[in-house]
């Protein structure tokens, strides 16, 4: 019985943490959007091509997790991506400037 509470913990764990992420990117999306929109003009195309990079910046991020894990080990793993962590922060705050 502990094992499959341990489980259940650990899935619940993960959907949270995927749930987030998703979350995130897609309140990161609009308010970029709504920055940059006025720069180029307001036009849709403008509006479509700020949501073809974020669903790219997406993908990419797929493609980073499934390489990350298929390629490297789990100490590897989290040096790398501690790294890329602490760069993200250092570029805080994400907004354009003029």
């Amino acid at each position: 019985m502990n094992k499959m509470l341990a489980h259940r913990i650990t899935v619940l764990l993960f959907a949270s943490t995927i749930f987030a992420g998703a979350f995130l990117l897609f309140q990161v999306q609009p308010i970029m959007g709504k920055h940059i929109l006025p720069w180029y003009g307001g036009s849709p195309g403008v509006w479509t091509t700020c949501l073809l990079v974020f669903q790219v910046l997406l993908f990419g991020g797929y493609a980073y997790a499934h390489a990350l894990n298929r390629f490297l080990a789990l100490r590897s793993q989290i040096i790398l991506h501690c790294g890329l962590l602490l760069l993200a922060v250092l570029t805080l705050p994400i907004t354009p400037a003029s």
